[in-house]
């Protein structure tokens, strides 16, 4: 599940969409010289003209070290569209489709971020979400269109054999995974 259309240049971003229907990789423009770099994380303009036409009302950020694997969370009766990237390191970011009736159902997507290739990647409502650190640190900085409902999360079992996510978890890397992600069940344990 990892093929990609031809990217279409939108503004100062690249879009590039994926074989589930409404995720978008974005690659914005980055003008650098001697000095450094300049680019634009978010214009509400080249989003809109991208698809991405929301209002994002809460920005969250997480730091997370080698081996985390943090996920896979959805929100069951407030579900959000998120913009997610990583500020610091590298992490394999990965989504789950649980919209009811869609034709990629219990399909997964993968895609690197990193403060290095500083791709965005847009996961519209209702897929399961998570991720893999695999620098030494990593920081997460992801945009939402609802505000968060502590009593309102969902999960999937990061290792759910149904679904089938391919980590990539290199040889001898131990797994960070906290005890409520160690609980989820899987896929056909969901009641939605």
């Amino acid at each position: 599940m990892r093929k990609r259309e031809e990217g279409k240049h939108m503004g100062k971003i690249t879009v590039e969409t994926c074989e589930i229907e409404g995720l978008k990789i974005i690659t914005p423009a980055v003008f650098g010289d001697e000095r450094g770099y300049f680019m634009e994380t978010y214009n509400y303009r080249d989003y809109a003209a991208a698809g991405i036409d929301m209002e994002f009302v809460q920005d969250n950020q997480s730091a997370s070290r080698k081996g985390v694997l943090r996920g896979m969370h959805f929100q069951i009766h407030y579900p959000q569209d998120k913009l997610v990237r990583v500020v610091k390191g590298e992490v394999f970011d990965v989504v789950v489709d649980l919209r009811p009736g869609s034709a990629t159902y219990g399909k997964w997507h993968g895609v690197l971020l990193s403060a290095e290739n500083k791709k965005q990647f847009f996961i519209p409502k209702n897929f399961a979400h998570g991720f893999l650190v695999l620098s030494d640190e990593a920081e997460f900085v992801y945009k939402c269109t609802d505000f968060y409902h502590p009593n309102d999360e969902g999960g999937l079992a990061w290792n759910d054999r149904e679904i089938g996510i391919e980590w990539p978890i290199p040889e001898g890397m131990e797994l960070i995974i906290s005890e409520k992600d160690q609980r989820w069940g899987g896929i056909r344990e969901l009641k939605r």
